[in-house]
């Protein structure tokens, strides 16, 4: 199981690597994680399954019938989530369409369809402060870092309603 976990997580690793040199889209890497994992698992059955879970796999003399059937299987699970993908995906791209502009691209979806950012640390090179969504929109950037906040140590027991200092 160790064994074809790294098999499964070496070929998802190149797999993800694949989406930049093929120029497909894949924000998420769901292809080469989810897919090419699924198909190695998948396929790994036909060859590893032993007699005692059913159908003996390849290597262990049990031929190259669950072999088959595992290809067979994770083809038509390919094959049914493509179809059940474009009869989603058609009518969101005549309605709304998947794409924004390059400019959008570039700025950032979140910030440009949605005015905010995930991640807004460390936005522009400013050493991991944080940085307020209009001064990063505005382009004014704060430059040194907030003051520290202070807080009020003393605390209300909300039983008796008597202060305390401290911890």
């Amino acid at each position: 199981a160790i064994a074809l976990g790294v098999v499964a997580g070496v070929a998802s690793a190149l797999a993800v690597g694949l989406k930049f040199k093929l120029g497909y889209d894949d924000s998420l890497d769901v292809v080469g994680v989810h897919l090419v994992s699924g198909v190695v698992g998948t396929v790994a059955i036909g060859f590893l399954a032993t007699p005692t879970q059913g159908q003996a796999g390849l290597f262990y003399g049990g031929g190259t019938t669950q072999l088959v059937a595992q290809v067979l299987a994770a083809a038509a699970s390919i094959i049914f989530t493509a179809i059940m993908t474009s009869i989603i995906a058609f009518p969101i791209h005549k309605l709304m369409g998947f794409r924004v502009s390059q400019e959008q691209e570039v700025v950032g979806v979140d910030l440009s369809l949605h005015a905010e950012t995930a991640y807004e640390f460390g936005v522009g090179g400013h050493g991991g402060s944080f940085q307020p969504l209009h001064e990063l929109i505005t382009g004014k950037l704060q430059t040194e870092a907030p003051a520290a906040a202070t807080v009020d140590s003393k605390k209300t027991d909300a039983a008796t309603g008597k202060e305390s200092v401290g911890a």
